[in-house]
Formats: structure tokens, sequence, C-alpha cells
């Protein structure tokens, strides 16, 4: 609705993991580089952890788009499944085909495996929301990283969630399967305002705005301290600001425009809750008057010099 008013061809902050807007912060390329070494080396079992909303999808379909051809991806994004139901997206996605029983398709796929790994190619099962998994799924997962040559792990396996996955795989219980993680990295939320700039200005530029200055410096101020440096906040307050803005023909976002839409969603920062939009925390409350405050520095001033007029004067030689 509001592209065409602001010069846009798309709309710039949709809440899809359209890994066309990924914006690589010191963060995502360390994560970045951590799957490729893990991938590339036959490393076996990685974590990728993450808050909500920090770009962990994103980042995971970016890469998938970016695989060599020779590169089998399996790609489950609902955790919610049965011990049978996950088998049977593997199979599938793997294109493990002639099996009736687990033990069979266990059978399949390691020829599967073994076949490929010796041809050079890799093979990756990769998990989104992984916190979602049974105990009882999570157990063949580890036992699927069995699947091993005697210098690297055949089937690749990337675990990604959020920081709620750490726990579970702290558990008594899954042990073994936290004993076999090659590799861990964390996705972090921006880290200050002038990375939330300049992930606005990446979004813009790639939905083709001919100016990048939609937010006033402080509107992005002010998104940053709402959003937390989340990705996904950041994206819902701009849409819903450029939105706001194009119905009152406001061709810059404000700052009090900003104010409102968060108030609207909830994502006031603590300290500015019960505020109306524009108006700012009074200062500390003074408890004396000005004759007050003077008298009371007048007595501790006098005070001072009559303890002072009490020091004995020690005699100099």
């Amino acid at each position: 609705m509001y592209a065409e008013f602001y010069g846009l061809q798309e709309l710039p902050f949709a809440l899809t993991p359209d890994p066309r807007f990924i914006y690589f912060t010191p963060s995502h390329t360390e994560v970045m580089a951590n799957l490729h070494y893990g991938i590339e080396s036959g490393k076996g079992l990685i974590v990728v952890t993450g808050e909500v909303g920090t770009g962990k999808t994103t980042i995971l379909r970016w890469m998938m788009q970016r695989l060599d051809r020779t590169v089998l991806v399996a790609y489950i994004f609902n955790p919610r499944l049965s011990v049978t139901e996950f088998y049977q997206h593997v199979a599938t996605l793997l294109d493990v085909q002639q099996w009736q029983t687990k033990s069979e398709l266990l059978l399949e796929l390691g020829r599967a495996l073994e076949s490929r790994h010796s041809r050079g190619l890799r093979t990756v099962l990769i998990i989104d929301e992984a916190q979602g998994l049974s105990s009882q799924v999570l157990e063949e997962i580890r036992l699927l990283s069995n699947f091993e040559s005697d210098t690297a792990k055949q089937l690749q396996i990337v675990l990604t969630g959020q920081p709620e996955l750490r726990d579970v795989l702290n558990r008594t219980d899954l042990r073994q399967l936290k004993q076999r993680i090659a590799l861990r990295c964390v996705i972090k939320p921006m880290p200050n305002v002038e990375e939330t700039d300049r992930y606005i200005t990446s979004r813009l530029l790639v939905a083709g705005a001919r100016r990048t200055d939609l937010f006033s410096p402080g509107a992005i101020d002010y998104i940053f301290r709402c959003s937390e440096g989340i990705p996904r906040n950041i994206n819902n307050l701009c849409d819903n600001a450029l939105l706001t803005s194009y119905a009152a023909g406001e061709t810059t976002v404000s700052r009090s425009t900003i104010e409102e839409i968060a108030e609207t969603f909830d994502m006031l920062p603590s300290v500015d809750r019960g505020l109306q939009p524009g108006e700012e925390h009074a200062g500390v409350a003074r408890i004396f008057s000005a004759a007050g405050r003077a008298e009371l520095w007048a007595a501790g001033t006098g005070a001072a010099e009559a303890e002072a007029d009490t020091v004995p004067q020690l005699e100099t030689f």
C-alpha cells in the first residue's frame, strides 16, 4: 500500500524469512562460517541457537539456496513428530525407498550415505525449531550420527532452535547426544543503534528504495530500544510505522510514530511504559525548595568551616 508513496518496488519489512533480505551482522557471519566449515569438513552434529526472531530460518534458507548441487539436504521445519513420522520425513526427503520397517530403512539409508560419501558427496539433515523435538526423536538423531567412516561423519546434522534448546541438550538423559555436538554457535540480536540503522538501510535498498532516510535518527534510536535489536521486531515496527506515516502523508517516519506503534504492539521499553507518545520521563523530584536547599548548603558549609577551625595547627620549624 505504501510502497509507491515511498518509492519502493516491494515491501521491505515483511515478516517472512526471505533470504534476499538477509543482513550479515558479525554474529550471522560467524554462524555461517561454522555451518560451512562443519558441513564441508564432515564434523557431524552442529547446533545453532538464537532468540525468537533473530533470523535463524532466514540464514538456513540463504545457505540452502547456495549449497552446491552435490549436497543433498533434508530440511524439517516441524519438530512435533513421532519417531515413525520423523523417519518417514527423512526417508522421503533423502529419497530412500524400498523399506517397510525401521530396520530396513536404516539399512537402506546406511547404503545410500556410504555410497554418497565414497563419491565425495555431502548429505545434510537440517531440523529447525529443534527445541520442540521429543526425547525419543532426539535419541534417534543421536543414533543417526553413528553413520560414519573412519575419518568423517557420513550424515551432517544441523539442529537450530531457540535458547531453550540448550536446556534440552543439557538434560541428563541426553548427555550422550550433547557429547556428540562438534560445533555450537549463537545468532545474537543487533548490538547497537548503528547496526540497526545499517540493517534498516540494507532492507530498504533491497526493496529498491530511491532514498534511505525514511526514518529519522530519533525513530531509529527508538526502534532499537523497542525491538531489543531483534530483526523480526524491527521489521514489525518499521512496516507498521511506514503504513501509519503513509496514512498521515508524512514522508519521514518520526520517533512519535514509532512510540505509537510500539505502544499498540506492547513493545515499549519497560522504562517508557505508561507514557503518552512524545511524553518524557520527569526529572528526579526535588524534596526541598530553593530556599531550603540554600539553607542546607549554608549549614553544611558553616559546619565544615567550624570543624576546620577546631583542628589544631602544627607548628612549623
